[in-house]
């Protein structure tokens, strides 16, 4: 914000939970008061039931920047889903379309067996792409069987054939490292600020809303820890344990998939001055 408030640039989210509505708190969505001083784009788009996907957002996103660009903002990318990132900046792999009625059958055998039985599945057919998938990802378990199915190949094989080489933007790329030891307490301290700030109320409201629990979005971290507690499986105490714990699971995976980007460049949180001068040098060339 600091960065793009100097140069009266706006903020293009890239966070795939910060899309829905009324799910704030637990996705650390910036504040109404933050997106006054610098106005951000792809926040609150979709209802938590709506579909939304890496294809939909690489056509939200590419369109906003290029009409921000028209206006001569500077536009900052900002957030940690790995694949929207990768997409947007060197687009989507060809692969077969959706086939809605394989996708039906594996969600419900996914409803009635089990997310740990559907990846089981995925490591007998595909271990491959299994190896590169959250357990816990229903969507990309779905997605990468359903290419299986379709094609007879791996859902790998067309990442590794495409490997993302388009280019339609020049990008900087700033990834923020920190001691581990310091980003573990960073993550406990801000779930259980999470949890002060409201967090069980906000899952309890999206439930009496009447969103099921198994959807996609309420799946995700931390809103699945919560709907258990709300449903008397765990614990409070114990679900913002297994929070904390799943987090710190997380950040890592995430500093595994931007850690195979030789493009970015790796800082400090607190070293903004080197920020500041790369993002300068970075638009200040010929």
């Amino acid at each position: 914000m600091a960065l793009a408030g100097k140069r009266g640039g706006q903020i293009v989210n890239a966070d795939s939970m910060q899309v829905y509505r009324g799910m704030d708190i637990g996705t650390a969505k910036p504040t109404l008061k933050e997106r006054q001083c610098v106005p951000h784009h792809l926040l609150d788009v979709v209802e938590p039931d709506e579909p939304f996907d890496v294809s939909r957002y690489i056509g939200a996103a590419r369109g906003i920047i290029d009409g921000l660009h028209r206006e001569g903002r500077t536009v900052f990318v900002v957030g940690g889903t790995g694949l929207y990132i990768r997409a947007l900046t060197g687009g989507l792999i060809d692969g077969p379309g959706a086939d809605e009625s394989l996708r039906k059958d594996l969600k419900e055998e996914m409803t009635r067996l089990g997310k740990p039985h559907l990846y089981e599945k995925l490591c007998r057919k595909d271990p491959r792409a299994a190896a590169r998938i959250n357990p816990n990802d229903g969507v990309r378990i779905i997605r990468a069987l359903e290419v299986l199915e379709l094609t007879g190949r791996s859902i790998v094989e067309y990442q590794e054939e495409h490997r993302f080489q388009e280019r339609p933007f020049d990008v900087l790329k700033i990834g923020l490292a920190m001691d581990r030891e310091e980003l573990n307490e960073r993550i406990d301290t801000r779930t259980e600020r999470m949890v002060a700030d409201g967090f069980v109320e906000e899952v309890r409201r999206l439930l009496g809303q009447g969103y099921d629990g198994m959807l996609k979005p309420m799946q995700s971290l931390g809103y699945r820890h919560l709907v258990a507690h709300l449903a008397g499986q765990k614990d409070l105490k114990g679900a913002v344990g297994l929070i904390k714990r799943d987090t710190r699971h997380y950040a890592r995976r995430q500093m595994t998939w931007f850690s195979a980007d030789p493009e970015v460049l790796w800082l400090a949180p607190k070293d903004i001055a080197t920020a500041d001068e790369k993002v300068s040098r970075f638009l200040e060339r010929p």
